[in-house]
């Protein structure tokens, strides 16, 4: 995977908590890339990398390189806030 300089969420069309993350996301106005692993194989495999063989959604991947699996709101942005 490439690192980008905006967060990536990994999801799912289907995702509930998905699109509730997305969504407060873009209601804080914090940029992010959407990636569907359902039609990106090598996303799928990232994800499942980061989650121990599971393909568990979202996955939130930030420009440091580390990542949240199902994250809250409020953990993005202290993820952001420690990231400086």
């Amino acid at each position: 995977m490439t690192q980008s300089a905006t967060i990536t969420v990994f999801s799912t069309s289907w995702c509930g908590p998905c699109r509730r993350l997305k969504t407060l996301m873009q209601a804080e106005e914090i940029p992010f890339t959407a990636v569907d692993i359902e039609t990106d194989p090598e996303a799928e495999e990232f994800v499942k990398q980061v989650n121990r063989g599971n393909a568990i959604v979202p996955t939130v991947l930030f420009p440091d390189g580390t990542t949240l699996t199902n994250p809250t709101l409020a953990q993005v942005r202290a993820q952001l806030a420690a990231a400086g």
